[in-house]
């Protein structure tokens, strides 16, 4: 299984690292991790016993949370990159926050198996980034959607 090395929530500002899907700094979250795999982004998850929406299936909700921390980390990914930095450079990278999330499902999400999900990034507005995702339980895609994310506003810091 590959591995992501230098994920973009590492970039996050501790005082922005605290979401459930993907705050490093969240020890009862998910902490999903993306990173760069060639032009695409990638995200690495193995689902837990507790995800479970029928015995040996993965509950929709957490795939859900994984489209959606996947795109807002993807979007962070395309901007940083677009301004000089990678993950593993020390810049504190943009922070993004969901403005439409779609999540389609379709096929059951098998239990005990690594999600890949893979997302491909658009920049639609300076402050507005697309990211299209697929969910894939080894080579099945059991899931698509997409995110609109926009960089966070200064309304959200305390």
């Amino acid at each position: 299984m590959k591995k992501i090395i230098h994920a973009i929530q590492d970039e996050y500002p501790d005082e922005f690292a605290h979401c459930f899907g993907c705050g490093r700094l969240n020890e009862a979250g998910h902490r999903f991790r993306t990173g760069w795999n060639g032009d695409k982004t990638l995200t690495i998850y193995e689902p837990k016993q507790e995800h479970t929406a029928i015995p040996g299936f993965v509950y929709g909700g957490l795939l859900a949370s994984l489209v959606d921390c996947h795109g807002t980390g993807s979007a962070a990914l395309a901007l940083h990159r677009k301004n000089g930095h990678e993950p593993g450079s020390g810049h504190a990278s943009p922070r993004f926050v969901t403005a439409s999330l779609h999540v389609d499902y379709l096929k059951p999400t098998p239990q005990g198996t690594a999600l890949n999900a893979i997302g491909t990034v658009e920049e639609i507005h300076p402050k507005k980034w697309k990211t299209s995702v697929e969910v894939f339980a080894g080579d099945v895609l059991c899931a698509k959607g997409e995110v609109i994310a926009v960089v966070m506003p200064d309304t959200f810091r305390t």
